[in-house]
């Protein structure tokens, strides 16, 4: 009844998007990923289909892991045929021609809700062409998680605040536990973002705020030979071969002192061991030379695929305006990992950081994420993420440069210099179909 509540209000408030009298005889489906947060999918698909039923509306889900959802989503578009709604972790930017403008949609919930997120419009919107290409409605912090008695005896009882810290104190670590810091190296998700943080932070970036090819400086020199001596001082070679997965096994079997990742996680290891859930502590993005910056760890963005028309279209988005005036159910459910892009949707959220209803030992363990909007930025900062943003994330250049020059394959020079030759490649492949700023536009 509360969701059949919450969808009545929106229509009335949102009146121009009402599904067609003909929706008893429509159907949609949705693909999206296998959460990290199983309770989330099962909220989730019991709650689309009370909309269906509630809506007159054939609603079917697949769920798939992350690493399937961009490829299935080119077959579809290639095809012109596929899922009504697609789920995406990161931007599809690059997809950009074969996707609905959702203007319509973005600027009903920020009618009814108010302000987003920044990060979230950054991973939605193309400014150079003015389209709205997808639809963000959740992202997910990623602060540092950090084993409380292992920095405490070194130190740092508040864990690592800056990177001088995390060298310095998870160095003593590792040479006193042989439990080494746990930063990835390899060509995955979590070590692109994880490096991103630390360049970032030292002030150096892949892009300006023109989308010119800025990662060639001094300050990105100094972040990379930064990331390898943390790597030879301070963690073992196993960080080059990671998967997605395994800095949070090293955190659950207790192999490492830090890692930066969300809260998955620490809500695996609290369904484990509770009293070894109760010893991870989180920190906001570590402090450099320039600042404190991480990125949001993923989006959670919907993009509807041009091939889907008609009364399927509606109803596509109907259901996203729906889902998210229903957010508290959305935060709640994947135990606090999905933020709200629209944080009026969830005006719980400040009570359950500072109360964790999923009884986390102190209660206030995520309080540190009140504070995420000041260092959670996206994949372009400090410009915008575009299409080439998004396939310089996709070839995994930058964790593949620093574990250049941790190996000692290449200095940082070289690394550096031979990345953004690279990079500029890509991103005038882009400005020359015009979906990228900068140049001589």
């Amino acid at each position: 009844m509360k969701t059949l509540i919450r969808t009545l209000l929106v229509l009335s408030i949102l009146g121009t998007l009402v599904i067609g009298s003909s929706a008893q005889d429509t159907e949609i489906s949705l693909l999206q990923w296998s959460h990290f947060v199983p309770r989330y999918d099962e909220w989730f698909d019991a709650y689309a289909a009370e909309w269906g039923e509630a809506n007159g509306v054939g609603v079917s889900v697949d769920h798939v892991n992350f690493t399937e959802l961009f490829s299935t989503l080119a077959a579809e578009i290639d095809a012109g045929d596929g899922h009504t709604i697609v789920e995406v972790l990161f931007s599809p930017a690059s997809f950009i021609d074969g996707l609905h403008d959702l203007r319509d949609i973005n600027e009903a919930a920020a009618a009814a809700h108010g302000e987003r997120a920044s990060t979230c419009e950054a991973a939605s919107y193309l400014p150079v062409s003015d389209t709205w290409y997808a639809y963000t409605h959740g992202y997910v912090p990623d602060p540092g998680d950090y084993d409380i008695a292992l920095w405490t005896e070194a130190g740092y009882p508040d864990g690592p605040k800056t990177y001088d810290d995390l060298l310095e104190g998870g160095r003593a670590i590792y040479e006193s536990s042989g439990i080494p810091v746990g930063i990835g190296m390899s060509p995955e998700l979590d070590s692109r973002m994880a490096n991103r943080a630390a360049i970032w932070s030292f002030g150096g970036s892949i892009q300006d705020e023109s989308e010119n090819v800025v990662l060639n400086s001094d300050e990105t020199i100094a972040a990379v030979k930064y990331l390898a001596q943390l790597q030879n001082e301070a963690m073992t070679d196993e960080v080059f071969g990671w998967t997605a997965a395994s800095n949070n096994q090293a955190l659950i079997a207790g192999e490492v002192s830090y890692i930066l990742n969300s809260n998955s996680a620490y809500r695996s290891l609290q369904k484990i061991d509770e009293a070894a859930a109760a010893n991870i502590g989180f920190t906001p993005a570590l402090a450099g030379p320039a600042g404190a910056y991480a990125s949001s760890h993923v989006w959670q963005i919907y993009v509807i695929p041009k091939y889907v028309e008609g009364d399927e279209l509606a109803a596509a988005k109907q259901f996203i305006l729906d889902h998210t005036a229903n957010y508290s159910d959305v935060t709640y459910h994947s135990e606090l990992y999905n933020f709200p892009c629209l944080p009026s949707t969830v005006p719980e959220l400040d009570g359950w950081l500072e109360a964790d209803p999923w009884g986390s030992e102190p209660p206030n363990k995520f309080e540190v994420l009140k504070t995420v909007n000041d260092w959670s930025v996206h994949l372009g900062f400090p410009g915008v993420t575009n299409p080439a943003v998004s396939q310089v994330f996709a070839e995994s250049i930058i964790p593949n440069m620093v574990a250049q020059v941790a190996l000692g394959e290449m200095n940082a020079e070289d690394a550096v210099a031979q990345a953004h030759e690279r990079i500029e490649e890509i991103f005038s492949e882009w400005r020359a179909r015009g979906l990228v700023g900068g140049g001589d536009m």
